[in-house]
């Protein structure tokens, strides 16, 4: 969340998200609901959202669900903004927010029947660490399902890693990824990585957020703009993309069951 002592142009990618009210994540609605589905929602009845952003994941899984939803962020702003789209889409009493980490989940162990996770992870550089927290808080039996950006191929420019690295994000390949997931001691996990198509991906976020919240977004964009002008490059450099970048990535959705007894690597 930005404050008034620091200036917009010394803003992070997260901050200008929360400032603008706006996030996204790869594969917009379809992977959310195809995440929904592989975690077995509809059986829920009570599901944690981590990263929350601007609530559109615990939106969804209220409005398609009897279950009631943890909603965690670790920014304030975002949950601010969370709180605002569940009561527009009168959710509000069905939906908890919680300030917190996915690296040190301010939950007990074994409580949720699904805990979900969309673009999280790849800002975060221990991601084993956040896994194992998911883990610990999902219910033996429950299910843990992540989407989260990954590279097809590994970037060979040394300027689009520093770009990665400047937006706080640690993108790891698909078989790193997949990796990863095989040491969660998840059982009947899977793992599907799809590419990124940018027209699709342009409207699938557009349906993710909705049209409304998008058109609120550009107008605190240009507001910002007009107020602090020395933003402008600030947000260019970080949402600037090297040519031929997207060809490189993708998304892996994963999901798994955790054992009903003592975990053990599979």
């Amino acid at each position: 969340m930005q404050s008034q002592s620091h200036p917009a142009s010394e803003s992070t990618y997260l901050d200008i998200q929360g400032t603008l009210g706006i996030t996204k994540h790869n594969g917009g609605m379809a992977a959310t609901l195809d995440l929904l589905r592989r975690c077995h929602i509809a059986d829920a009845r009570e599901v944690l959202y981590v990263g929350s952003g601007i609530g559109v994941g615990p939106c969804v899984i209220a409005r398609r669900s009897a279950c009631r939803v943890v909603a965690l962020d670790i920014s304030e702003k975002m949950l601010e903004w969370s709180r605002l789209r569940a009561k527009e889409a009168g959710v509000l009493s069905r939906i908890e927010f919680r300030l917190g980490d996915v690296l040190d989940l301010p939950l007990e162990p074994d409580r949720f029947d699904a805990v979900l996770v969309e673009s999280v992870l790849a800002f975060v550089e221990d991601k084993a660490r956040a896994i194992r927290e998911c883990v610990r808080v999902t219910k033996p039996g429950g299910y843990v399902g992540m989407n989260e950006t990954v590279w097809l191929r590994r970037p060979s420019d040394a300027k689009v890693m520093e770009q990665a690295t400047g937006l706080g994000a640690y993108i790891v390949t698909a078989d790193e990824w997949e990796r990863l997931w095989a040491t969660s001691g998840l059982l009947d996990r899977t793992v599907t990585v799809q590419p990124i198509g940018i027209r699709d991906e342009a409207l699938s976020r557009i349906q993710w957020v909705g049209w409304r919240w998008v058109l609120r977004a550009w107008g605190r964009l240009i507001g910002l703009l007009a107020k602090h002008p020395e933003a402008r490059e600030a947000i260019r450099a970080q949402l600037r993309a090297p040519a031929g970048v997207v060809g490189l990535m993708g998304f892996a959705l994963a999901s798994g069951r955790k054992p009903s007894g003592p975990a053990s690597p599979s």
